[in-house]
Parts: C-alpha cells; structure tokens; sequence
C-alpha cells in the first residue's frame, strides 16, 4: 500500500487587496491554490513599495475577499516547504524554506540591481543561492536571462482570466450594458497607468487622426489613480499634440480613474468596441488578455510579451523595433505610428474584424489562459522545479 504523500506546505509572501497587477494575480493563484488537494497555503503580507497604499475592499467577489483574508499565516513550529513571494523589490534574502521562488517582471528587458533586496544584483543573488524566479512572458524571461540569471531556474507561468466574469455579452445585454454606461458610440479602450511605456502619446495622435475622419468615435482610458498619478500622466504625454489635435481629443476623450471591481473592470470591456495598447514596454499586459476574452479586437504592439497570447482571429499586432532605452537602460518595442493608424482605422472600416475577435478571442483564451491554467503550471514549478 503506498503510504499518503506529505502536503506540499506553501508560504506565500505578498500583496492583497489593491489595484496593483501584482495584487491581482496573488488573489486569483491563490483563490485557486486554495482549492488544490495537497497543498497546505499560509500567506504573509510583505509592505507597499509605496507606505501610503491603502488596502481596499470589492475588488473581488465579497465571498472570495473573504478566503483570501482567511489564509493564516505559518503558526509556530511550522516549516514551509516552499516560499513565494510576490512584490516589489524582488525580494531574494534567505529564506528558511526548502526551495524559495521569486515572482518578477522585466518589462524594460532587464533587472536592474535597484528592482531588488536582498542581493547586490540579480547575477549575485541567483549564484549565492537557489533561488527560482517566476516571470510571466517569454519577453520578461527574457530579461532575466540577459542580467544573468541561470536560464534553467527561470519559468515562464503565463497569467489568466477568470472566464465567468471575463466574457462576451449577448447583444442584447451588450446593448443594454453600454446605455447605462452612456457608451453611444464606437469606443477605443486602453487600460493602465498612463505612464510613457504604456504608448499614451502614440494612442492619442492616431485617435485625433481618427477623430478627424471619424467624429463619432470615442476613446476611452482607465487610469489607476488609487496608487499612480494617472491623470497627471496621461496630460504630460498628451504634451505632443497641436492645438488643433488636442481639440479633437478632449471632446471625444472618456477618462476614468476610480478604482473599480473585476465585474466593473469586465463591464467596461464589454462596452467597449476595440482594445488599443501600443505600449513600449510591459511584462505581461494582462488588460490585453482581459479585452480579449470578453470579444474584442486587441490592437498591440509586435515583439512584446502580448506575442504569448494573441492570435491573428482577434489579435491585431503593431509592426515594431527593438531599440535601446538609455534613460532606463534597458529595451523597448517601438511601435511604428503610421501602422497603429491603419490598424485603428481598419477596425472602423472592416467591422468583420470585430465579428470575428468576438467569437475567436474568449475561445482562445478560455481554452489557455484561465487562472486554473496559470495555477497548475504555478504548482508545477514550486513543487519540482
């Protein structure tokens, strides 16, 4: 009779219960961990990288905030077989675990030594112990292997959706759904911080172009104003605008900067028309693969992480160069201009695009990258390695 095996006791270090994607993606593995058959799950909060984040309620599901509070923390005498952290600085400091996994993000193609604690560099830190590092794109793995780090304790654990809230809408619904959200019109999405690598002056040139030929159409950009200055950054990269240009935007521009839920979040997919991020640098970019499982077009940049998991039935990808960013010294895909205006422009004029990304993209992503999916590989790695 073979004898029952150990639980795996699992330690895990990181951020809840703010509007950070490092925060998201630690709810859902957990939430999912938390239903896996020989996993014992402890969790400790490790400190904001910013002291004035303030924890908030209703991102998730009442029922699922509330078994994610619930993980306790190790009781005395425990002995973790597995640590995983999962925050910023990448925290490499001995651990008294068997096998300790880092979770990090290269979104300039490189790890740079101020990204982390505990080690003088990412080449140090992985040579002084055996540390595993978890990234989540073949673009950010990358970048771990160029600062150094052993290319076989580096795993890619690609990040999911939750397909019971991330999907399309019947028209009906959907019609419904952008009436009470006053979305009248043909609505161009974007998602993030606004900050320069997410390609905000880009979007905003090639929509007052659009603009132009197109009066009726709207664009439509979510902040996170809880924990960056959003506003603030998205005027800063509107700088490059003439007058006459940013005229055009500003009467057609939808801002939002309040925190919303994942329901809410899935909601302003689902009302839109067509997801734009021709962003320079990213480790993942998981509102591209929130948009397209709730059936939009993605309109994204080439040579990016978000060449993991787009496909051409709904993925629309923004001819690029790699080139060489000197003021973070590291990497970025630049996406050529006139292309992201064409491929805007497309989506306007061909409205089979949007046809055929609301049947093909959710089946695609449903089938792959569900957080059930990012869970297993995540077990995998902390397990064997």
């Amino acid at each position: 009779m073979t004898p029952p095996q150990k639980p795996l006791l699992l330690q895990v270090e990181g951020w809840r219960f703010i509007p950070h994607s490092y925060a998201i993606v630690n709810a859902h593995q957990l939430l999912e961990l938390l239903g896996s058959p020989g996993v014992l799950l402890r969790h400790r909060d490790k400190p904001f990288v910013v002291p004035e984040w303030t924890p908030v309620n209703g991102l998730l599901d009442p029922e699922e905030e509330r078994a994610i509070a619930g993980i306790p923390d190790l009781a005395a005498g425990e002995q973790p077989d597995v640590i995983y952290r999962i925050s910023y600085p990448y925290d490499f400091s001995a651990s008294s675990a068997g096998r300790l996994c880092v979770f990090g993000t290269a979104e300039f193609g490189r790890v740079p030594d101020y990204y982390l604690m505990g080690a003088p560099s990412l080449r140090e830190g992985m040579r002084q112990s055996n540390t595993l590092v978890v990234t989540p794109s073949r673009w950010s793995r990358d970048g771990f292997l160029e600062d150094g780090a052993d290319p076989g304790r580096v795993f890619v654990v690609p990040h999911g959706v939750d397909p019971a809230t991330f999907r399309p809408l019947p028209d009906d619904e959907r019609e419904a759904l952008r009436e009470r959200l006053g979305f009248r019109h043909f609505t161009f999405l974007t998602v993030g911080r606004m900050g320069r690598n997410k390609g905000i002056s880009s979007l905003l040139k090639a929509f007052a172009a659009i603009a132009e030929r197109h009066p009726d159409s709207r664009l439509a950009l979510k902040g996170i104003d809880a924990i960056y200055p959003s506003r603030d950054l998205m005027a800063q990269e509107a700088g490059g605008l003439t007058a006459a240009e940013r005229e055009r935007v500003n009467e057609r521009l939808i801002y939002l900067g309040a925190t919303m839920s994942e329901r809410e979040m899935a909601e302003l997919y689902q009302a839109s028309d067509v997801y734009v991020t021709p962003y320079l640098a990213e480790g993942f970019n998981l509102p591209a693969l929130e948009a397209a499982a709730c059936g939009l077009p993605v309109i994204c940049t080439r040579g990016g992480p978000t060449d993991d998991f787009t496909a051409p039935e709904f993925g629309l990808r923004i001819e690029s160069r790699r080139r060489r960013e000197e003021e973070v010294a590291g990497w970025v895909v630049d996406p050529d201009p006139d292309h992201l205006l064409h491929l805007m422009r497309s989506v306007l004029d061909d409205p089979s695009i949007c046809a055929r990304a609301f049947a093909a993209g959710p089946q695609f992503v449903h089938s792959r990258f569900t957080w059930k999916h990012a869970a297993d590989r995540l077990l995998e790695v902390l397990a064997n390695g």
